[in-house]
């Protein structure tokens, strides 16, 4: 039930997010291995961004990617915040490093069972044939098309293309969100501001939970969304990128330091209200379901 209440709570929180989830990864995509001041960035910050999708492709675009957005956060928010639940419930939680070992741990299952829909989900949020379009475009009609034709083409270890980023990216993320939520969330209870069973002591320790995973998940989720979205050749092998390494090493030298942290507005502005949504109506949902 933990797993099913994590996933449902973490869809929920998608449904808000996803525009700025699109507007988040055509940000990190653009200027790629390109020096700043060298081209004219496409998107200057998130509001504008969104402006120029919608006034571009029209404001359905801002959904791209639904489907397999949805369906990655149930398989792998499902995964991650089940098995921390789980932990927390046997008591393995307890102290920040049993805390961030048992957010990183989670963290890695729920990156390895979802890596294949992020793929789609990075493959379908990039599309674009107007002026707005940023990155590789790749020619999927849809999220079975993108499944069928990845699996056809390079096998069924095609689908985990990427994996490589994405669990270092979860990993980080995960044991940053989950750590500094248990952490906030005890501390706002015991300033005794609020009723202990309230809505609103979950509801500040996710907000303080969002900034430091934003900060430090940041620098890993432009390395992950540049590598899923590469052309490969026949072979699968990356066109741009031999791997996070590479990647991560390749974007500081050509466009600086900066260039890890491209789209952090962006970034935030989707990771912080799915934070806050997401875990809100995790604990919420826990907390109803056994009490």
């Amino acid at each position: 039930m933990d797993f099913l209440l994590s996933g449902v709570a973490a869809s929920g929180a998608c449904l808000f997010s996803n525009p700025l989830e699109v507007v988040k990864t055509r940000m990190q995509l653009q200027g790629e291995l390109r020096a700043p001041g060298t081209y004219r960035p496409l998107y200057t910050n998130a509001f504008q961004a969104v402006c120029a999708i919608a006034r571009a492709e029209g404001p359905a675009a801002l959904q791209r990617g639904l489907a397999p957005a949805l369906l990655y956060q149930f398989v792998m928010n499902g995964a991650r915040l089940g098995a921390y639940g789980a932990l927390e419930s046997a008591g393995r939680t307890r102290g920040p490093l049993r805390s961030t070992g048992a957010g990183a741990a989670s963290g890695v299952l729920g990156a390895l069972l979802g890596s294949p829909v992020y793929l789609v989900k990075t493959h379908l949020q990039v599309q674009s044939a107007t002026e707005t379009a940023v990155g590789h475009q790749h020619p999927h009609r849809g999220m079975v098309h993108a499944f069928i034709s990845i699996y056809r083409e390079h096998g069924i270890l095609g689908l985990w293309r990427g994996a490589g980023a994405s669990v270092p990216r979860v990993m980080v993320g995960s044991a940053a969100q989950l750590s500094s939520f248990s952490f906030s969330k005890d501390m706002v209870a015991n300033l005794q501001v609020f009723s202990p069973d309230s809505w609103l002591v979950a509801l500040c320790a996710a907000m303080i939970s969002s900034v430091v995973a934003v900060v430090a998940m940041t620098p890993f989720d432009v390395v992950s969304t540049r590598l899923y979205n590469q052309p490969v050749d026949p072979k699968g092998k990356g066109l741009m990128y031999r791997g996070f390494l590479n990647c991560f090493a390749l974007t500081i030298q050509k466009e600086g330091i900066l260039g890890v942290y491209k789209g952090i507005g962006a970034s935030y502005f989707r990771l912080g209200p799915h934070t806050i949504l997401s875990l809100l109506f995790w604990n919420e949902l826990r907390k109803y379901y056994y009490s």
